[in-house]
């Protein structure tokens, strides 16, 4: 009698399948086939079923040791039905993951790179977009644009860079929901010089509901130099405010910082 282990060691080679590509068509990771097939484990139903369909067997046949042939032996299907699998299966692999370098270079690195999947479980999906232009699920260039970021450009959910911007940014300028850097703006700012959101910590100015910094302007505020919201405040009052003790500060900043002085509530 073969058990469920041998029965898909046999299965899967007859179809000429690593471990690592029989673990991508069902989505789970290639240590779980290995576990399935060395006897450690066995898959869930809707696991079993789709092993049922992609090796044409029955679900029956797979797990009761004392059937010893599949009911529909692959080998009885007819090659243009194989073969019209097989091609299926290529469309099927294509939208799930495509990946793409292009042949142009500057230094050695490509001009573009992208590799995206839809499904980040999958192994083939850990790859790294490198580039100068960099988008997949995991990026990196001087322009990135993924779930994990990291460039002098940098746009995802978890995103590190010169310029970052993301759900989570790090960066020497980030913006996001939760921002850190040496210029931070986003709800939840913590900046090494200067910070500017709805709780925000700088170094040297902070501007916020919530700020906390040498020079601090919010609702409560609390630092060497303050100015609270009170009623209100225009940007010009924001912006003599911070030139009276920071007389050098860039420009756009402090129009920038005088913006969210002027619009803390």
């Amino acid at each position: 009698m073969k058990t469920f282990s041998a029965k898909l060691l046999e299965l899967r080679r007859r179809k000429g399948l690593s471990q690592e590509e029989l673990a991508d068509r069902l989505g789970v990771t290639r240590q779980s086939v290995s576990k399935w097939e060395g006897g450690a484990a066995m898959p869930e139903l809707s696991k079993l079923v789709a092993l049922s369909e992609l090796f044409s067997v029955s679900v029956d046949y797979l797990v009761k040791d004392y059937l010893e042939e599949p009911e529909r032996p692959e080998s009885s299907i007819p090659r243009s039905t194989a073969k019209l699998e097989e091609q299926v299966e290529e469309i099927s692999r294509y939208f799930r993951t495509w990946e793409w370098t292009s042949k142009t270079k500057v230094f050695g690195i490509p001009l573009v790179s992208v590799c995206f999947c839809m499904y980040p479980h999958m192994s083939r999906c850990r790859k790294t977009a490198k580039g100068i232009v960099a988008i997949g699920n995991i990026a990196v260039g001087v322009v990135a644009l993924g779930l994990l970021s990291a460039g002098v450009f940098s746009i995802g959910a978890l995103s590190a860079g010169v310029f970052a911007l993301g759900a989570l940014a790090f960066g020497l300028a980030a913006l996001g929901p939760v921002a850190i850097g040496l210029m931070a703006f986003g709800p939840v700012a913590i900046g090494l010089w200067y910070a500017g959101g709805v709780a925000a910590l700088g170094g040297k100015i902070s501007v916020g509901v919530a700020a906390v910094g040498e020079t601090a302007v919010g609702y409560d505020a609390a630092g060497k130099q303050v100015l609270l919201w009170g009623n209100g405040l225009t940007s010009a009052e924001v912006e003599t405010f911070l030139l009276e003790y920071h007389p050098n500060l860039w420009r756009p900043l402090l129009k920038l910082l005088a913006f969210f002085g002027a619009n803390i509530k």
